[in-house]
């Protein structure tokens, strides 16, 4: 039963599907295309236009084959060619996700969809800074992801905000194409490991920028420099830079499946190398699970993995895990 604003209670159309996949990122999307192409009746669900983070990325020059495409761009591309295998994509807010015996009910608002196996492919949001610039720039030399956009950089004075793990890979990674990587970080030493944290320090091209807050991005078409603010002294600066790479976090997309499944230190979904989380019949892909790398193509990679297993599991394959 659901009750709308209004207060009138209705009785929520409730559909059997043997695969619901929650997300249409780029693991989501290839997990859809894999499981309808093998013949299973899947749907598809998400709150906007599929593509995920790839519809805020400007430019995608390391997937494999695209030499360049605009994000936006892939993620339409991956769209239509998963379409074309037959999938049902819905446009719909999920509220919940249950174990109704073997197997799940996803709840919308409108329709409620009892499902043999799920894909869970919710994806993982960056930590903002939530400073003046942030949002304005994001693309534009603001970046979560050296990974992805580094390249672009080459050459250039670059700035890394964080201090942990996250940030030192960053930085260091960095180091191999930028002219010299700032990494400001508010506190008076690193989070990081120690052996990550030593390389960094010993790293000439390194300079840390200790005690320190970014307050603003500055720039017309792109980042030009940054606002800074010792937390110490109080005392205010800029720092030019072509570009700031956001290390301090990601937020995993984990609210519907926190009480569900088994989560790792971090809120990371736990998965096993089938992608299969501790509860059999739900998979996790994508920037959402535990994974040591979080980009485009292993999100699809996770896509495809979870599908063929899920197939076996849904029709019991020699490959699929027991229900009973």
């Amino acid at each position: 039963m659901v009750t709308t604003q209004e207060g009138a209670a209705f009785m929520a159309e409730e559909l059997e599907v043997p695969l619901v996949i929650i997300g249409a990122g780029a693991g989501g999307m290839t997990a859809a295309m894999y499981a309808a192409r093998a013949g299973l009746h899947t749907v598809v669900l998400d709150r906007g236009v599929p593509g995920g983070q790839m519809l805020n990325t400007t430019e995608v020059e390391n997937y494999p084959g695209l030499e360049s495409i605009l994000g936006s761009e892939l993620g339409l591309a991956m769209a239509r060619q998963a379409r074309k295998f037959g999938p049902e994509f819905v446009t719909a807010n999920v509220t919940a996700l249950e174990r109704v015996g073997d197997r799940f009910r996803v709840v919308t608002s409108k329709v409620h969809y009892l499902a043999t196996a799920i894909i869970y492919a919710t994806g993982a949001q960056p930590r903002l800074l939530g400073i003046p610039g942030e949002q304005e720039l994001r693309g534009r030399g603001v970046s979560y992801c050296a990974v992805c956009d580094g390249a672009f950089f080459k050459g250039e004075r670059v700035a890394v905000v964080g201090g942990g793990d996250a940030a030192a890979t960053e930085a260091l990674h960095l180091r191999h194409l930028a002219q010299r990587v700032f990494v400001i970080h508010r506190r008076d030493r690193l989070r990081a490991r120690a052996i990550l944290a030593n390389r960094l320090l010993a790293d000439d091209k390194m300079e840390l920028v200790w005690d320190t807050i970014v307050t603003g991005i500055v720039g017309q078409e792109k980042v030009e420099k940054l606002r800074l603010q010792n937390v110490k002294s109080r005392e205010e600066g800029e720092l030019e830079v072509a570009a700031v790479f956001v290390a301090i976090g990601l937020i995993p997309n984990t609210d519907l499946v926190k009480d569900l499944v088994e989560l790792d230190e971090a809120g990371f979904i736990k998965t096993n190398r089938v992608m299969e989380t501790s509860v059999p019949g739900l998979y996790a892909v994508g920037d959402v699970a535990n994974t040591p790398l979080r980009q485009i193509i292993t999100s699809c990679a996770d896509g495809a993995i979870a599908a063929y297993y899920a197939h076996d599991y849904i029709t019991g394959g020699p490959y699929g895990r027991s229900r009973e």
